[in-house]
């Protein structure tokens, strides 16, 4: 079979993979219930939290679905009787506000500035002022709506001074940004195969803390689907998923898992930061505006505000740079004409000077 042409990524995720993730999904098929896919299962269950500081009591629940599946899961099975607290600085907290308010939680919303760090004095007023018995709060680590890295640390010893733990939508950050459960004071996260982890979309998971899990078997479950501690309930005495698992999305992420695991996070985290520094500067170099300062940015995503270019439009950058075989991504800042370029997955440096090339063909025809 040969190879599929290669595209390049820029995207938020699904990210580039390489071909041996790619044909990891041709393999002959298989009743997911077999014994010989329950072991791949397992292993990626066991290697899951290897990526991420976990704690011996961490267990890795698979979900079929897309990230925002594995949120919800979190979200609805994890966060206790009295609701959570959300900390809203960009999409992607906005939809945990959205999903913990159609599950019917009791929610406290704490905005911040999508482009500034949290105000850690104002987030502590707000968890003192908090309803009674309120123990979660809610928080994404990478907020790709700007590129903006909250600081899962602080933010963590900020809620253990309230007794309230983190559930944590680390989507965009799992496998490149290093997290410590225990130092943070996570009781859950969720990620997906198709961003950091190089593998395909359709396979999510949370790993959530043994205290976490055991909390909410004592409470009624908030949904068949998503009830995370049924789930591992049944994954550990059965060694299966309750519910049809996606066969083709979990044997490309077994391959993803063994790349990222020989890479090692480090230096996946250290590809990345070459790759977020030529884009950066080339980025700037060219007159475009970085969103979020420098010292607050993932250097996994850029968001920068394009309306000082002149002739600059955003869909038919897009088509061009389509065309070419490079993919990037609008952005999501209301009045303000942005766009987000990525440099996560399967490619480095070279890939993105690539498509600083094609952007300054693009930008020259623009001034025409």
């Amino acid at each position: 079979m040969p190879a599929p042409s290669r595209r390049i990524l820029l995207t938020p995720g699904p990210a580039t993979t390489t071909d041996a993730v790619k044909f990891a999904q041709v393999v002959p098929d298989i009743c997911p219930r077999e014994t010989e896919f329950a072991a791949v299962m397992r292993s990626i269950v066991a290697d899951l939290p290897r990526l991420i500081d976990a704690p011996a009591d961490a267990r890795a629940i698979l979900l079929c679905g897309s990230g925002t599946a594995a949120v919800e899961a979190m979200i609805g099975s994890l966060t206790g009787t009295n609701g959570l607290l959300v900390i809203n600085n960009g999409a992607y907290g906005e939809r945990i506000l959205k999903i913990a308010r159609i599950l019917g939680l009791p929610v406290v919303e704490f905005a911040s500035d999508p482009t500034a760090a949290i105000d850690l004095e104002a987030l502590d007023a707000a968890l003192a002022g908090r309803p009674s018995g309120m123990a979660h709060l809610a928080i994404v680590h990478h907020e790709t709506t700007t590129g903006l890295l909250n600081d899962l640390a602080m933010v963590g010893e900020v809620c253990r001074g309230h007794g309230v733990q983190l559930l944590v939508d680390a989507m965009s950050s799992f496998a490149a940004v290093p997290i410590d459960m225990a130092a943070a004071n996570i009781a859950g996260l969720a990620a997906s195969a198709n961003k950091n982890l190089q593998g395909m979309a359709g396979a999510s998971f949370v790993i959530a803390r043994g205290g976490a899990l055991a909390t909410a078997r004592q409470q009624p479950p908030r949904s068949l689907y998503f009830d995370l501690a049924a789930e591992e309930d049944y994954f550990s005495s059965h060694g299966q998923m309750r519910f049809t698992a996606p066969v083709q999305a979990l044997y490309a992420l077994r391959q993803a898992l063994d790349e990222t695991l020989a890479e090692t996070v480090p230096a996946r985290r250290q590809r990345y930061d070459q790759s977020w520094k030529c884009l950066i500067d080339g980025l700037e170099a060219r007159g475009f505006v970085a969103i979020v300062p420098r010292e607050l940015q993932s250097r996994l995503i850029t968001a920068v505000d394009a309306g000082n270019i002149p002739g600059f439009e955003f869909e038919q950058l897009h088509d061009y740079l389509y065309a070419r075989g490079i993919t990037i991504y609008p952005g999501k800042i209301a009045g303000r004409e942005t766009f987000r370029v990525a440099n996560i997955g399967a490619i480095d440096h070279q890939d993105i000077s690539h498509f600083l090339e094609h952007l300054d063909a693009y930008l020259t025809s623009c001034r025409k």
